[in-house]
């Protein structure tokens, strides 16, 4: 199915990423499920490489799912790594067949590429269900090592993409003592909802840094930009998140978190990741709004981002969105659905800088037209003040349209 590309997406295109040291990629065309497109990559990793994770907390997570998360649990083996990647098949809820073929990409990657197979980490996404065509795969190690270059990695993104309308790049560089690239990819559109999301992210740094430290970097990042984001409130099997530092940089590693330039390097990581997220949003399938929601004077800061995700995930917010309607008691009634503490009498909503709703009751100085006008912008921002204490959380979402119903009922043909 060919999409037109989102209106939300970044005016730029994709951004040229600079080259990681330690790090190339390939893509080809093996016919997984699409034709006339590269459909499978391939990235290799240098020895000594650090690489953390987070994963999909599903119940029916995914065969590749199971497979890198032993793979961390595991440690690094001695020798380089690699990422093996397919779309089109998700090679989920697959039974034995599915370990068998996560097993098989990683297997044919480590021999083609002379590394140890627990240092190769798999994902797939696409269609739930149906036998991954692992020899289609398989058959093309080869020629995706001959290919292997560090300038490929749009090619990479692009080779990941399902129902995404255009491919997911981010960068930036800081200063840890030299000059660090940081740089990744990402792919995901639909079945996007907090605890991951149906998208895959891959994010490579040429910094000196222990797993340990990079790994609870990464746990806390996720937190606070690929766990706050939703389309539609379905969490995915196949969620996968892969951060690698080939540690190529010349600088001293960083070893504990303590360690000032820890922060610094966090800071940058969040950046790169918080883009990916927006963009995954961004292209949430059929959307036409990109909708910040920031809730504050909760009991705590989880308590607000659970009444954020409310407000996020309601339909009728999001078709309320999506119709340009100012529909202010739809907000009230997600607050108030959350299940967490809120004071009526002293709840207050924003669309931007509007106030419509002050303490309890519709702003006096609120005219509808006004909110209408403001609902016509691609970008919109809603605030909720609910009045019980200082936890504060910010998520991102999308409006819902029928075309997100078009696409997801035709998803299979």
């Amino acid at each position: 199915m060919s999409l037109p590309v989102s209106p939300l997406a970044p005016k730029g295109g994709f951004p040229k990423l600079p080259e990681i040291d330690g790090v190339r990629f390939a893509s080809v065309e093996a016919n997984v499920k699409y034709r006339g497109r590269d459909d499978v990559m391939l990235a290799e990793i240098c020895e000594d490489a650090s690489i953390s994770g987070t994963f999909t907390r599903s119940k029916t997570r995914a065969a590749p799912v199971l497979w890198c998360q032993e793979n961390l649990a595991m440690g690094a083996q001695s020798g380089g790594s690699a990422i093996v990647v397919n779309s089109g098949n998700a090679n989920a809820f697959t039974g034995t067949h599915g370990l068998t073929g996560a097993s098989a990409m990683a297997t044919s990657a480590a021999e083609t590429l002379g590394i140890n197979p627990r240092n190769v980490y798999v994902a797939s996404t696409g269609v739930i269900g149906e036998p991954l065509p692992i020899d289609r795969i398989t058959g093309k190690m080869g020629e995706l090592r001959d290919r292997l270059d560090a300038k490929n990695a749009e090619a990479a993104a692009r080779a990941i993409m399902t129902t995404d309308t255009y491919a997911k790049g981010a960068t930036t560089s800081v200063d840890l003592g030299a000059r660090v690239q940081i740089a990744g990819f990402a792919k995901g559109s639909g079945m996007i909802a907090p605890d991951m999301a149906t998208m895959l992210v891959f994010i490579f740094t040429d910094a000196k840094i222990d797993q340990s430290v990079l790994q609870e970097i990464v746990s806390a990042n996720t937190d606070l930009t690929f766990n706050a984001i939703t389309v539609d409130s379905d969490t995915s099997t196949s969620d996968t998140l892969v951060v690698t530092a080939t540690g190529r940089a010349d600088m001293d590693a960083i070893t504990t978190f303590n360690d000032p330039r820890a922060a610094v390097f966090a800071a940058a990581l969040q950046s790169v990741m918080l883009d990916l997220a927006h963009q995954v949003v961004r292209d949430g399938e059929g959307a036409t709004k990109f909708v910040e929601i920031t809730v504050k004077g909760a009991a705590d800061n989880g308590a607000a981002k659970t009444v954020a995700l409310s407000i996020a995930n309601s339909p009728l917010v999001k078709t309320a969105i999506a119709g340009e309607d100012p529909n202010w008691g739809r907000v009230v009634m997600a607050i108030g659905k959350a299940g967490e503490e809120a004071d009526r009498d002293q709840l207050s909503i924003w669309f931007g800088d509007i106030l419509v709703a002050d303490k309890g009751w519709v702003s006096p100085d609120y005219r509808e037209e006004d909110g209408a006008e403001y609902m016509k912008a691609q970008d919109l921002k809603i605030t909720a003040d609910i009045g019980v204490s200082e936890g504060q959380a910010t998520v991102w979402t999308c409006d819902l349209t029928n075309q997100y119903i078009a696409i997801n009922a035709d998803y299979r043909s």
